[in-house]
Order: C-alpha cells, then sequence, then structure tokens
C-alpha cells in the first residue's frame, strides 16, 4: 500500500488530507448511538468524553494497534463502559495528570469493523493527563484477534481490511506498479 498516492475526506473537517487515514473514532458507545435520533438526548447523557446512559457509564478511551512493517499505529477511538466508582475516579481526575493511576477495568462498547464481536470484551483503562484520553490495553495473552493485534500488530494488509471495512479506501485491487503489485 503507497501511502503517498492516497488521500482522504476527514469526517471532522471535511477537508482532504494527503496520506490514509490511521485512525476511526465512534461518537458514541453503540447502545447509546442505536437510541433513534429523535429520543437520544432525552434518554442519555454524553459528551466527546463522557456518556451516561441510565445507570451506565462510558468513558472515550484511545485504543492503539501497532503496525508491524512501519513505524505507528492504527488508533480506535472507542468507549469503554465502567462501573460507577470508576467513572466518579475519572471524573474526580479529569483535569489532572493520573498516569500514576493503576489500571482499571472496563469493557468494550462498540463494535470494530472487521473484528466480529467485540462489545462486552474485557479490557484494562490507563488514565492519561489531562490533555490525552485514557488508552485502552487488554490483558497479555489475549485471545480475541483484537487483544492478540493490540499485541503482536497488524500488516499493511491488515489495514488495508480495515480501510475498506471503514470506507475509506474502496475494495478494488489496483496496479501499484508495472511488476504487478496490488493493493
Amino acid at each position: 500500500m503507497s501511502e503517498g498516492s492516497e488521500s482522504f475526506v476527514c469526517a471532522a473537517c471535511g477537508q482532504t488530507h494527503p496520506g490514509l487515514p490511521m485512525d476511526s473514532a465512534f461518537q458514541l458507545p453503540d447502545i447509546v448511538w442505536a437510541i433513534p435520533e429523535s429520543e437520544r438526548a432525552s434518554r442519555a447523557r454524553w459528551t466527546t468524553d463522557l456518556c451516561q446512559f441510565g445507570e451506565r457509564y462510558f468513558i472515550r478511551c484511545l485504543l492503539q494497534v501497532p503496525f508491524t512493517a512501519r513505524d505507528g499505529c492504527y488508533a480506535w477511538g472507542a468507549w469503554a463502559e465502567v462501573p460507577w466508582p470508576t467513572f466518579k475516579r475519572y471524573l474526580d481526575l479529569y483535569d489532572k495528570d493520573a498516569t500514576d493511576e493503576a489500571r482499571v477495568e472496563g469493557v468494550l462498547a462498540n463494535d470494530l469493523p472487521t473484528y466480529g464481536g467485540t462489545i462486552g470484551l474485557p479490557v484494562l483503562l490507563q488514565f492519561q493527563t489531562a490533555k490525552l484520553r485514557p488508552t485502552l490495553h487488554f490483558a497479555a495473552g489475549a485471545q480475541h484477534q483484537l487483544g492478540r493485534e493490540t499485541e503482536l500488530g497488524i500488516s499493511d494488509a491488515r489495514l488495508h481490511e480495515i480501510l475498506v471495512a471503514h470506507g475509506h479506501i474502496p475494495d478494488e485491487p489496483r496496479e501499484q506498479s508495472r511488476a504487478g503489485v496490488r493493493a
């Protein structure tokens, strides 16, 4: 996959950017997103970082999947459901450096395309500084494909699958060179 020959239209700003998108983000936990738009605001409360739906609490986090063939990672802006005491602790630390806090338990609240059933997967949240969202981690040796890929990384071919699943690039092979290398 040739990064220099691709571009994408940013969903946030509407501008075309060179290269390929290296992240995807969910606006809300899937259970809240599923509420009809006309009812959503009356049934749930949310900001870009926090969400409450009845007695359920969610924190928006960052889940990074490293690349195996290059520097960097693909990042998922995903929501984790946490118990009230964790949510409350995060509120207390929201504008502070919380990087020394122990990791806390939660479960994924979004279904990440190409990973098959990620809602409810156990994760660990690591709080960060006031300017950064918490990061998500899996326990060592996690058996789900997403857990393995966060530990071992993904190839360019896997990145291509993810980008196609999100509609960032078309699902059509094309010539990359005269040697017949295809994306």
